[in-house]
């Protein structure tokens, strides 16, 4: 019998409700449903006193979730795909993402094409769609204090109300630089339309294989995105006296202090999006973010005469 997974947003009711239809749909065509709630791939934030998520960032996925099931289908907004990314991506279960929130950048249909939708995944008319993810390691010596998952971005950053910070940044083989900002994001390509978009960097394709470091408020002319081959290995050091905070997708996070280091490298295991159709990255700049849209005058907006 084949079996698909559902990841649920349960804290919203039109998340719930659409669920209940796909499961009963489903199970009445004879697939086997495993549902689970998105909110176990939510890390939250760390206690700085405990030693948490030593177990490493294969803990987020479900008990019962398997590598044998066709796909998992996502019912949230683009919180619940980060969230379902770190549940699914250490086992390559593909996901299939309905969007139910507002924005939708990561969705790949919509309610009203939900039908549409369902139709294609019992046909097996769907392709996958790999994107990098980023291990987020956070140690102290040799012990690992922290671990996860990461699909946008890593955001390591001064508390409020302290001052600015100098990180001790080493990629690779390359000699370590000392950027002196109030924090900096280091990014996925899926990344670089998130967090880092705000901070002033480029928007790169998913098909390319790099990272992106980013400065948050740098204290220099000189210091600006940098774009960089994704298969070296990334070691920041928090090169100040007062504790950081470091947030991983908005849903994950912990306290750095000056002993620890945070160490970023790409996964062995991406994260598999199921395609429906070929997916027009640039037409989803234009129609989430604007981009490339005509320049075109606005009526009433002439220069009095």
């Amino acid at each position: 019998m084949p079996c698909v997974g559902l990841i649920v947003n349960d804290g919203k009711d039109l998340a719930v409700s659409t669920a209940d239809g796909i499961q009963c749909h489903l199970e009445g065509l004879g697939y086997g449903v495993v549902r689970v709630s998105s909110s176990g791939g939510m890390v939250g934030f760390a206690n700085p006193d405990q030693h948490l998520r030593t177990r490493g960032y294969g803990a987020c996925v479900p008990s019962n979730f398997s590598q044998d099931m066709e796909l998992a289908i996502v019912l949230g907004g683009d919180g619940t795909v980060l969230s379902a990314a770190r549940q699914t991506a250490p086992i390559g279960v593909p996901i299939l993402t309905i969007n139910t929130g507002h924005l939708g950048f990561l969705a790949e249909a919509y309610l009203h094409q939900l039908d549409q939708a369902l139709a294609q995944v019992v046909a097996g008319d769907w392709t996958v769609e790999e994107r990098t993810m980023l291990v987020v390691s956070v140690m102290r010596g040799e012990q690992r204090r922290w671990e996860v998952l990461c699909l946008n971005e890593m955001a390591l950053h001064r508390e409020p109300l302290t001052s600015m910070c100098h990180f001790e940044i080493a990629i690779g083989r390359h000699a370590p630089v000392d950027i002196a900002a109030d924090g900096v994001i280091l990014s996925t390509p899926t990344g670089s339309t998130a967090y880092a978009l705000s901070a002033g960097g480029p928007v790169i394709t998913a098909d390319c294989p790099v990272l992106q470091l980013t400065p948050i408020a740098p204290h220099s002319l000189a210091s600006r995105a940098l774009v960089f081959n994704d298969r070296e290995p990334v070691t920041v050091f928090p090169a100040t006296p007062e504790r950081l905070m470091m947030v991983v997708d908005g849903s994950a996070g912990c306290y750095i202090w000056p002993e620890d280091r945070v160490l970023i490298r790409r996964s062995d295991q991406p994260v598999r999006f199921v395609r429906l159709a070929d997916h027009e990255f640039f037409q989803v700049l234009r129609n989430k973010l604007g981009w490339g849209l005509p320049h075109v005058a606005k009526p009433g907006n002439g220069l009095a005469p």
